[in-house]
């Protein structure tokens, strides 16, 4: 039992290592941690939605809806370290300068630098994401902003299980190895009861996630063989526009 819930606590704790920049371990984690971590992506997710949802309530008391979206948007940002958007840059890189060459486009996915398509997939991205974290200010609806980063992150979780790794090492490898089925289910049945709890308005628009991060895998996979912790990462981002999207549209 007491073994057990260690493997657990350490599963939360790589996490919030992985997903954040807070600082809860500084200490080498296991391959079997990172890959029991995915059951909690969702649970990172609605503790960042709470550090969102206290932002949103001050900011819309005293700043316009679009400074409040900006800063909101860069609250994230720093706090995920700027990881996913990073992946989202890299990915669109690799995609608009590889040629369809999986070898090169797995090559551009490792260069630090960033290119005219990765930059112009962030400035697009940024926009999109701000526009409508401004019309969730403006609602003052911070129900959302508890669930979009909930359900982006649990709508990530059936690609580190689904589809195979496209490179023979790396950081996401280790999720691709550890985790299975036990952590996707762990994953939505937490973001099952978070939508509950909010109401259940949050229904088709997670779906919809859903949907939209299954289609980027799956397109990927068809370009790279695989999948990659870049991927990963911009999916989250692609994710959280998606359910902002859909979620103001059905409010």
């Amino acid at each position: 039992m007491k073994s057990g819930m260690q493997d657990g606590l350490k599963a939360v704790v790589a996490a919030f290592a992985f997903l954040t920049r807070i600082p809860v371990w500084s200490g080498p984690l296991r391959d079997e941690d990172l890959g029991r971590s995915v059951a909690f992506f969702p649970l990172v997710g609605l503790v960042l939605g709470l550090a969102l949802a206290g932002a949103g309530a001050a900011a819309g008391s005293v700043l316009s809806p679009a400074v409040g979206a900006v800063l909101l948007a860069a609250l994230l940002a720093a706090v995920t370290g700027g990881l996913h958007l990073d992946g989202l840059a890299d990915v669109f890189d690799a995609v608009g300068g590889g040629r369809g060459d999986r070898a090169r486009m797995l090559e551009l996915m490792r260069d630090s630098r960033i290119g005219a398509h990765g930059a112009a997939a962030l400035v697009l991205l940024l926009a999109a994401k701000i526009a409508a974290l401004t019309q969730v200010v403006e609602r003052q609806d911070l129900l959302t902003l508890l669930a979009f980063p909930t359900v982006a992150r649990w709508a990530v979780t059936p690609l580190i299980v689904l589809f195979p790794y496209a490179r023979a090492e790396g950081l996401g490898r280790a999720f691709r190895g550890e985790a299975s089925g036990v952590q996707v289910g762990i994953a939505t049945a937490t973001a099952v009861v978070v939508i509950a709890a909010l109401g259940g308005r949050f229904a088709l628009p997670a779906l919809g996630c859903a949907v939209v991060v299954l289609l980027f895998g799956l397109w990927l996979r068809r370009r790279l063989g695989g999948l990659t912790g870049d991927v990963y990462g911009a999916a989250i981002e692609i994710g959280e526009v998606t359910t902002l999207i859909l979620a103001g549209a059905i409010h």
